[in-house]
């Protein structure tokens, strides 16, 4: 037969059964979006702004872009908000790939609020001595360069610095505000993808200590390209059982009141094994992300060699994205087997709180502590995810705002204490520091003080709301556990105070060098979130309340 032929019969085939008509055009709502365009867009523009801007100009460049996305994009959440796309008008949305609701929008806030904060740290320039006449920020003069190389040094003399770090944070945030609205499974990795990959890069690109940095992202990279595939598979087991990526109609799948059951379904919807395991896959998978017990190995080491305005955007942004997708996923895909995962989050919980407050008591070096103090954290959220009620996420969410701006407070304020190596970490260093420079260590202190949930500060109330939500939950020997693990956590908060105020200075301890204004309004916002969640919480925990609403 001749190609002639061949090509007519295919068109008149295609013409019969007329296959383009069937095709709709792709439905997206990109007002909705706009939060996440914002950024990306600005993101794409950094990535411009490294190819043909001058070297010396981009710094500034960068900077505004990124500061005028970031602020530009939370106008866009709060706009939505007040229109009501967080209550009454909540739906999903891009052909059912993303969720815009009350969840959705209160934790992209949270992130873009953050990741501001962050990103002041990050431009921070005036802690190091200038080098050969140039100021120099946290961050390698030329990341492709050989640690100790001749190259490195000729890049350092010339006054290189690496403003890549600035579309890596945007892109990263990208991820993070799919990440906790994402209504679809291929949707939730795709976003987890997109956060992580610039994660893993920004972690090995610390000036000082550049090996351990390269090791902390190695090991970061590995454990967290593992989780990705045990989700991936997960997810292929979900799609295996329900036969859709769908959130809502794996819903309906396992509670048994989906509508078209075809013979191919009606085969895998008897199997509970695909939907047990891909389930505890994909549950899996978000603990890691989160920093629970048993897959928090990678936190320590990477809090400790990640470069510190890194390590503080990670801990507290990361964390707020992942909790978000993980409350999805139990409460929208996974009601149906509440019976099932229950007691193994209680597990989880349980291990993750004694193990980050106990462990966190040896530790010597104070971003090692803060790693296993977010691990702890990590397992008092879970008490409130474990609730299963309205009350259960409206306190994750409230908790997650609240410990978010202490963390990024707590790690740049880690940036200012210096020795001749650069950031002075061990805590021995940190004696006497109330002495010699009263400021610093009292603000740091009103962060330890929240983080152990003392009383007027928004740790307290924080770990009040998710408790008081475990209880009323009947989860009430779950927050025994937690208040225990909270005394003894606040042990080792109250020990650096006293190393930092009644110990005698060393005469050779660390100097406390005086930031920019970017890092004393990091600081400042940290203090003040801290405060004000603290002696006013209410107007935050209704707000938190009426974000309350997953749409399903």
């Amino acid at each position: 037969m001749s190609a002639t032929a061949v090509h007519s019969l295919w068109t008149t085939a295609a013409t019969a059964a007329d296959p383009i008509a069937k095709i709709d055009a792709p439905k997206i709502e990109y007002g909705q979006l706009s939060p996440v365009l914002i950024v990306m867009g600005a993101a794409i523009i950094g990535i411009l702004v490294e190819a043909f801007v001058p070297r010396r100009s981009r710094y500034y460049a960068q900077m505004f872009v990124s500061v005028v996305a970031l602020i530009a994009a939370f106008a866009a959440v709060v706009a939505l908000a007040a229109r009501g796309y967080g209550t009454t008008k909540a739906g999903i949305t891009a052909m059912g790939a993303v969720a815009v609701d009350g969840p959705a929008l209160f934790l992209q806030g949270t992130i873009l609020l953050t990741s501001l904060v962050g990103l002041f740290t990050f431009a921070e320039r005036r802690l190091d001595p200038e080098l050969h006449g140039n100021r120099v920020d946290s961050f390698a003069a030329q990341a492709a360069a050989v640690p100790g190389s001749e190259s490195e040094q000729k890049a350092v003399k010339a006054g290189f610095t690496t403003t890549e770090v600035f579309p890596l944070l945007l892109f990263a945030v990208v991820g993070m505000l799919v990440f906790p609205a994402a209504n679809d499974l291929l949707t939730l990795f795709v976003a987890l993808e997109v956060f992580s990959l610039p994660l893993y890069l920004l972690c090995a690109l610390a000036r000082r200590k550049r090996l351990m940095s390269q090791e902390a992202a190695v090991k970061y990279f590995l454990l967290g390209a593992f989780a990705s595939a045990f989700t991936l598979f997960g997810i292929a087991l979900l799609y295996g059982y329900a036969g859709s990526m769908s959130y809502g109609t794996i819903a309906q799948v396992v509670d048994g009141t989906v509508q078209n059951i075809t013979p191919a379904l009606a085969d895998t919807m008897g199997n509970d094994a695909l939907l047990l395991v891909g389930s505890a896959l994909i549950v899996m998978g978000l603990l890691f992300k989160v920093g629970a017990v048993p897959f928090h190995m990678w936190t320590p080491d990477v809090y400790q060699g990640a470069p510190t305005p890194v390590t503080g955007f990670m801990a507290a942004a990361t964390k707020v994205a992942a909790f978000g997708a993980l409350l999805r996923i139990l409460y929208v895909v996974l009601p149906g087997l509440r019976w099932d995962w229950r007691p193994v989050m209680w597990g989880v919980a349980i291990v993750t709180m004694l193990a980050g407050a106990i462990v966190a008591i040896t530790q010597t070096d104070i971003k090692r502590l803060l790693a296993y103090s977010s691990i702890a954290h990590a397992g008092f959220i879970l008490a409130g995810v474990i609730a299963t009620t309205p009350e259960g996420i409206s306190s994750v969410l409230f908790y997650l705002a609240a410990y978010s701006f202490v963390t990024i407070g707590a790690f740049a304020v880690v940036t200012l204490v210096r020795d001749a190596g650069g950031e002075a970490t061990h805590l021995s260093k940190w004696a006497g520091l109330g002495r010699r420079s009263p400021l610093v260590a009292a603000v740091f202190a009103v962060f330890l003080l929240a983080f152990a949930g003392i009383p007027l500060t928004s740790g307290f109330s924080g770990k009040f709301a998710v408790f008081k939500a475990a209880a009323e939950g009947g989860a009430a020997p779950l927050v025994v556990i937690g208040v225990i693990s909270s005394a003894i956590a606040a042990f080792f908060y109250i020990r650096v105070i006293v190393l930092m105020f009644f110990s005698e200075p060393r005469p050779e301890g660390p100097t406390v060098a005086v930031p920019s204004p970017l890092t004393m309004t990091a600081i400042a916002v940290g203090v003040a979130v801290t405060v004000v969640l603290g002696v006013a919480p209410q107007y935050f925990l209704d707000l938190a309340g009426q974000a309350g609403v997953f749409v399903r």
